[in-house]
């Protein structure tokens, strides 16, 4: 490969290192064909971008980002395939359907902010939840109080309608 298409690839790497949140490096050595073409469909439906690169090309471009990397570089070793994504669990979820099987397997992930290093935080990923899972579990927090009031205020006037009721019978 010439110097100028490596250059053009870790400048790639690069720009979608800034361009998603997160991303997940995964060992996909066993898969065949068919595998391969199943495994980037489902992540094509969860908006996971795959991509296969070499190590030594995707170690350069985790150098030249601004976010200090080295944990991972240890994880670049054998068949390598880097997914891309803005939501930090997707890819998670979709590798613990895979658990099984051991292929692919998780090397190395940088979400939230965070470096993950082994296939042993797999279940530690999956189980962060993404900015919309949080927002909605805020909004729950703060609508329970003023549905608990209007739950009262409404068994009040069935309890007064009630009582009222009686009194008007008598």
């Amino acid at each position: 490969m010439r110097k100028e298409v490596k250059d053009t690839i870790i400048t790639e790497l690069g720009e979608k290192l800034k361009q998603y949140a997160h991303f997940y490096l995964v060992d996909v050595s066993g898969l065949n064909a068919e595998a391969t073409a199943d495994l980037r469909r489902k992540c094509f439906k969860q908006e996971i971008k795959m991509v296969v690169v070499k190590n030594t090309l995707l170690h350069k471009a985790l150098e030249a980002s601004e976010v200090d990397f080295e944990p991972i570089y240890s994880a670049l070793k054998g068949s390598t395939a880097v997914w891309f994504t803005n939501t930090a669990n997707v890819p998670a979820k979709l590798l613990k359907e895979y658990k099984k099987e051991g292929i692919p397997a998780l090397k190395a992930a940088y979400a939230e902010e965070s470096i993950f290093v082994g296939a042993d935080r797999l279940e530690e990923l999956a189980s962060i939840k993404s900015k919309s899972e949080l927002i909605a579990d805020i909004v729950a927090m703060l609508q329970a109080p003023a549905q608990g009031v209007i739950s009262a205020l409404e068994s009040g006037a069935n309890t007064i309608h009630g009582v009222l009721k009686t009194l008007e019978e008598r």
